[in-house]
């Protein structure tokens, strides 16, 4: 929820294009997440949702990406992130080449946060 200024402006939670995040599911973990606002759905890499004990699949979605198209499993966690906690879909992605293993889409954002990118 948006929290609201004394003048009933609506207040944002600020992030950068980077944040630290901890997903939690059987286990937890804190690691660096990219900040995506052109992603429609938040990703995780694969082995780490495996880590995790990320589970079970829910469904699989079509996802275009930069690479193309493919077939992606989705599953639910929870992610802490910039002190709030939510429950969110995550689609499954071989993110292991990548410099960040998760990538918070606009599922998340929506949920009243705004990007500072000097952050």
């Amino acid at each position: 929820m948006d929290k609201v200024h004394e003048f009933g402006i609506s207040m944002k939670t600020v992030i950068g294009l980077t944040e630290q995040v901890r997903i939690i599911a059987n286990r937890s973990k804190g690691v660096i997440a990219r900040i995506d606002t052109g992603a429609t759905r938040s990703s995780i890499d694969i082995g780490l949702a495996k880590e995790l004990g990320i589970g079970p699949l829910l469904r699989t979605v079509r996802v275009k990406s930069a690479t193309g198209s493919s077939i992606r499993g989705v599953v639910k966690a929870k992610i802490i992130i910039a002190g709030r906690k939510i429950k969110a879909s995550f689609n499954l992605a071989d993110r292991r080449h990548m410099k960040y293993r998760v990538l918070v889409g606009q599922n998340i954002l929506k949920r009243g946060f705004l990007i500072d990118t000097t952050r």
